[in-house]
């Protein structure tokens, strides 16, 4: 059996493109990878990457309906971001008013988590993890 190597990217469709792409870069820091119109489609593409080559791909669509997250439904539950404080990101994402669930423990690492929503509601997760982790998430 072929083996799976790790998660290469993770898709996010947006509402708003300008105001998800300010969210993704300067509030949450990823860097850009590049960043593509698709005329033929009329949106956006960016590709952003995290420190370990993970990438996150923002698209925007025309009149793309709404994914609900609550209550909680089949499908992709939320995405999660390895951290080596939860408390400093959370101090962050307060500065730029954003709100933030309280701090949990995961009862089966001990590990310290919390989530928080994109500008379209999407659930993020930040989990602690000791530096160059590769802990599982919740």
């Amino acid at each position: 059996m072929p083996h799976l190597l790790r998660i290469h990217h993770a898709a996010i469709i947006c509402s708003d493109y300008e105001r998800s792409k300010h969210f993704y870069t300067h509030v949450l820091g990823l860097q850009v990878l590049a960043e593509n119109h698709r005329t033929e489609r009329g949106s956006w593409k960016l590709d952003m990457v995290l420190p370990d080559g993970a990438q996150v791909e923002l698209f925007s669509f025309n009149d793309a309906p709404p994914r609900p997250s609550y209550p909680e439904a089949r499908g992709l539950r939320h995405l999660a971001f390895a951290v080596e404080s939860v408390t400093d990101w959370v101090q962050h994402l307060h500065a730029q008013n954003i709100v933030v669930e309280d701090i949990r423990t995961d009862e089966y690492t001990g590990r310290r988590f919390v989530f928080f929503a994109d500008p379209d509601g999407l659930p993020l997760e930040l989990y602690e993890v000791m530096a160059h982790s590769t802990s599982p998430s919740t």
